[in-house]
């Protein structure tokens, strides 16, 4: 039994509280937190177990320390911004505390996220005896390890690996995103990046499309490709890939609503002066835009996420798809999310298990897929992301 400190109250933090709260065997006590107090009590007024909550500015090390050395938990869980995750190890480390997040760090004031400035803390990690798990989300997290599933049950070598994110949900508006606006339309609008022969090659955002038809009657889908953060760790921790992809689908309209948003200035991450003050576009269009964790009620359709990996096993060549697939309505009966908070929210509930259950635990800074998949493959299908495997013989995403 173990205190875990959640830190941020938007969709994936009242997932991760809802689904903590459901195993009091392993989390014996939860403080939920962040910067505004109000969003974590209405959290925890949707919960049958008490929880506590508490005010912090994650970005306030020294009180975020101080807050840490008075609880005492045995883990943090960062679902916060990543522009945070650096401030939020800082705490972690002065305060003795395990570390766990479901996206990458990225500075404030660039538009890029990578790991590398995550990674400079392993040494730091290791000598305090403390575990940080990085990307314990769906994509990065539960993508990640079913590659390594999939590379330890069904191949002798990974040659080609893509990552298809399908959400086959409406919630009704003309547009809006399922996870934080702010993030989702940097994430977009950045160049695309895929590994191809030891390298990451640069494409335009959103330059390449593929149509991909999901299983069980979920449909069919445009999908882009774009650069995500698994893609670094999984092309350094499994150097046998020649190729590796990202995709994920989008509507004509959500593009549409994109393009000109980004043709008048609000996707903008540089400040500008109105009546006096200054600005960051893309963070007043996230105001003006409905918030991701009011979405449960109107979201109705399925997401289909999973990976395709092509390899060689006992010398012949095979190609093998590890997917999930969740109705979003049936999040919301569960715990009041949309099917986008809830995939990423139990991945980060099993992860942090595994570590407070010392089956995971070790000191220093590890992404997720250099861990055994097994264990977490098994959460999964006991928590709510029951999955599937399956062979597949014509697969292709080429032109």
């Amino acid at each position: 039994m173990s205190k875990v400190v959640i830190i941020g109250a938007g969709g994936v933090g009242g997932v991760v509280a809802h689904k903590c709260a459901q195993l009091p065997e392993v989390f014996s006590d939860i403080l939920l937190a962040s910067r505004t107090e109000s969003k974590c009590q209405a959290i925890a007024a949707q919960i049958d177990r008490p929880i506590r909550t508490a005010q912090i500015d994650a970005d306030d090390v020294a009180a975020l320390t101080a807050l840490l050395e008075s609880e005492q938990p045995a883990l943090v869980i960062n679902v916060a911004l990543p522009y945070q995750d650096l401030t939020i190890m800082d705490a972690c480390l002065a305060a003795g505390v395990d570390y766990l997040d479901t996206a990458n760090y990225e500075p404030l004031d660039t538009a890029k996220f990578e790991y590398s400035w995550q990674w400079a803390y392993r040494e730091r990690f290791e000598k305090a005896d403390r575990m940080a798990l990085l990307g314990s989300g769906f994509d990065p997290g539960a993508t990640n390890v079913f590659t390594a599933y999939l590379a330890k049950h069904y191949f002798d070598e990974i040659h080609e690996l893509d990552i298809i994110d399908v959400n086959g949900g409406d919630h009704g508006y003309p547009f809006a995103t399922n996870f934080n606006p702010e993030i989702n339309i940097r994430e977009v609008t950045a160049e695309c990046r895929h590994w191809e022969n030891g390298e990451f090659v640069t494409t335009p955002a959103m330059s390449r499309k593929a149509s991909f038809t999901c299983p069980d009657d979920v449909g069919t889908y445009t999908i882009y490709r774009m650069y995500h953060e698994e893609l670094e760790s999984l092309s350094a921790n499994f150097p046998s890939l020649k190729r590796a992809q990202f995709w994920m689908s989008f509507s004509e309209n959500y593009l549409r609503h994109l393009e000109v948003l980004g043709n008048v200035g609000m996707t903008g991450i540089e400040p500008v002066e109105f009546q006096g003050q200054q600005i960051v576009p893309i963070q007043f269009l996230r105001q003006l835009l409905p918030d991701p964790s009011t979405l449960g009620p109107r979201t109705h359709g399925k997401t289909c996420i999973g990976c395709v990996v092509k390899g060689v096993k006992d010398g012949k060549e095979r190609t093998m798809y590890l997917y999930q697939i969740k109705d979003h309505q049936d999040c919301y009966r569960e715990v009041q999310s949309q099917g986008i908070s809830y995939t990423t929210g139990v991945p980060a509930m099993i992860g942090a298990k595994l570590i407070l259950e010392g089956t995971w635990r070790r000191a220093g800074v590890w992404n997720i897929e250099q861990l055994d998949p097994d264990p977490f493959m098994q959460g999964l299908n006991d928590y709510g992301l029951p999955w599937q495997v399956t062979e597949l013989t014509d697969f292709s995403l080429d032109d």
